[in-house]
């Protein structure tokens, strides 16, 4: 029985607390990719060079900075233009589709991830980031719903206590 109720605040906690199961990357590892980066510009092959981008790319959309997110996004959406090879597309696809996830863009977050499954159906990784933000549009929606109760009962009790007041 404790257990039951133990997972019901776990679940109700997790519900306001908006936590997800995606990694996070810290500053280190992207200073670490953008150092590679660079290091890559100075001579090195073009796939080499692509590799440590798509590797800086992924830091930032996975960073807990917003500004890293959204550098990460800008990136992706560039390189999208003139990626051709399906996995690299499937790849860049998903991968925005974290950075959109991650900067609170739920219903552009699963347009991609959608479009990344249909190159590859059974990608486990995409599949799991699509539940989560379908669960993420879920909670939001009854938490946006139980706002707008309580306003609405806000307004009722005072329009209630001023009318009592007045008989």
């Amino acid at each position: 029985m404790e257990a039951k109720v133990g997972k019901f605040f776990e679940s109700v906690a997790s519900l306001f607390t908006g936590s997800d199961q995606l990694p996070w990357c810290d500053a280190d590892i992207v200073a670490g990719c953008e150092r590679e980066v660079a290091e890559a510009e100075k001579g090195s092959s073009d796939r080499l060079r692509s590799e440590c981008i798509m590797r800086l790319s992924w830091a930032l959309v996975h960073s807990r900075k917003p500004e890293d997110v959204q550098r990460g996004i800008a990136m992706l959406e560039a390189s999208l233009a003139t990626t051709t090879s399906s996995p690299k597309l499937r790849e860049n696809l998903y991968l925005l589709a974290v950075g959109y996830y991650r900067s609170g863009d739920y219903s552009r977050s699963r347009e991609l991830v959608e479009e990344s499954l249909e190159i590859e159906p059974g990608w486990r990784q995409a599949q799991f980031l699509k539940k989560a933000i379908e669960d993420r549009i879920t909670k939001d929606g009854v938490i946006g719903i139980g706002i707008a109760v309580t306003a609405v009962g806000l307004i009722a009790g005072g329009i209630a206590a001023a009318l009592a007041r007045k008989n």
